[in-house]
């Protein structure tokens, strides 16, 4: 198979990830893809660094068996985790590309000087990694991290955009240590589905970066760069899940717009 046609590999633990590949194939729509949603073991964000990398080791297997040029992994707590590891164990085999990296180039490029907040999981805030990337580029910019662990269950049990997800969100939002941010950074790939209500909340005074849009934009400029782009005009869209789950299938279906054939392929521990 021509490199080119190759499919683009994307997983997550869940439904987050979703917002990339959908984003993806919007700005991609020649490009195939290959999802991996680690449903059985979802929220990573909870999960020690060790599990996330197990589970990231073996996900990327099941992707290169599929010859994909790219693996972008479209979680926040494993771009975190198992990052460089992933990078080192795909070695050749395919380029690998995660969520922070690009938001942090973005928010270098846009917001210099300025005071951003960031909002994720126990695991990627904990981290510190997007601290410690913001840092190295010496732009004086300003982080302030909260962990909101109780975001991406709650959206992947179908609660956003209603009255429970509002009064959570609020909770989180209004906690002093996101006072006086003029960006923030939503780190975790769960949290576009809730940006309406985030920016609902912040009344315009505050820009809210949908991580979905940069990643996506970034893979697209890495893909022109290395003349990797799929000159075929048709597509196709693959999905593997660990576990069935029915909040997954209803989501893939309001995300394309057409029932998804779902492959179940468990990662045994």
């Amino acid at each position: 198979m021509n490199i080119n046609s190759s499919p683009i590999g994307i997983f997550d633990s869940g439904i987050g990830g979703l917002t990339v590949a959908h984003a993806v194939t919007k700005l991609l729509p020649n490009e195939h893809i290959v999802y991996f949603g680690d449903t059985a073991h979802l929220p990573y964000g909870d999960k020690s660094s060790a599990a996330i990398q197990a589970y990231s080791i073996k996900i990327c297997n099941v992707l290169l068996q599929q010859n994909c040029k790219v693996i972008l992994i479209a979680c926040n707590s494993a771009s975190a985790a198992a990052f460089e590891l992933v990078r080192e164990y795909v070695g050749s085999k395919a380029k690998v590309l995660n969520v922070i990296d690009p938001c942090v180039s973005y928010c270098s490029k846009n917001f210099a000087g300025k005071t951003i907040g960031l909002i994720g999981t126990k695991q990627t805030v904990n981290s510190n990694i997007y601290r410690k990337k913001i840092d190295d580029l010496r732009q004086n910019i300003h982080l302030k991290s909260l962990a909101t662990p109780l975001l991406a269950p709650m959206i992947e049990e179908g609660f956003f955009n209603n009255t429970i997800s509002e009064s959570i969100i609020n909770e989180y939002l209004h906690n002093e240590e996101l006072k006086e941010i003029e960006a923030l950074i939503l780190g975790c790939t769960h949290y576009p589905l809730i940006k309406t209500q985030i920016d609902n909340y912040y009344q315009g005074k505050v820009t809210v970066l949908d991580s979905s849009q940069i990643v996506a934009q970034s893979l697209k400029d890495y893909l022109v760069e290395s003349q990797l782009e799929n000159q075929g005009n048709t597509s196709n869209k693959q999905f593997y899940i660990s576990d069935y789950t029915k909040s997954f299938e209803t989501s893939t279906k309001i995300f394309f717009g057409e029932q998804i054939k779902l492959d179940h392929y468990p990662l045994w521990e």
